[in-house]
């Protein structure tokens, strides 16, 4: 009786081993498929000027978006975009005593969906802004 005892013990110790290396070995995945389905990676910035200025700067959520072309990758998350933005002006502007502005807005923050890496801010006449996510920095409005 004492020989099945202690095969039973044995029998006990090598499923907790085995049962303590499977958790060992899934406990990183596990961690790993979480944070891949919840983190919000880095986004980049472009803009669309169609003001009958140029936009010398501009920032969202204190991340610069440059004056032209795409800069990355920013953490832009949160329900509001905070955006500040620096008009410039032409030569032909400055001589007729046109200044430089600096503007600012807080808008609704779009929402952003799986795969979207690029957010598209739109400077509209009358300094109205629209934001839109997008898959590539290549769509266009």
């Amino acid at each position: 009786m004492s020989l099945s005892l202690n095969n039973l013990n044995q029998l006990r110790w090598k499923n907790r081993a085995l049962a303590i290396a499977i958790l060992i070995i899934a406990i990183p995945f596990l961690i790993l498929f979480i944070y891949s389905k919840t983190r919000v990676p880095g986004a980049a910035l472009t803009s669309h000027n169609y003001m009958d200025r140029p936009v010398g700067s501009y920032w969202v959520n204190d991340n610069w978006g440059g004056n032209g072309g795409v800069t990355c990758c920013w953490d832009i998350s949160g329900e509001n975009a905070k955006l500040v933005w620096i008009l410039s002006m032409s030569k032909a502007q400055e001589d007729l005593g046109m200044k430089i502005e600096k503007h600012r807005a807080l808008l609704p923050l779009p929402k952003r969906k799986p795969g979207q890496d690029t957010l598209h801010v739109y400077f509209l006449p009358g300094n109205k802004i629209e934001l839109m996510w997008s898959t590539t920095t290549l769509d266009t409005r």
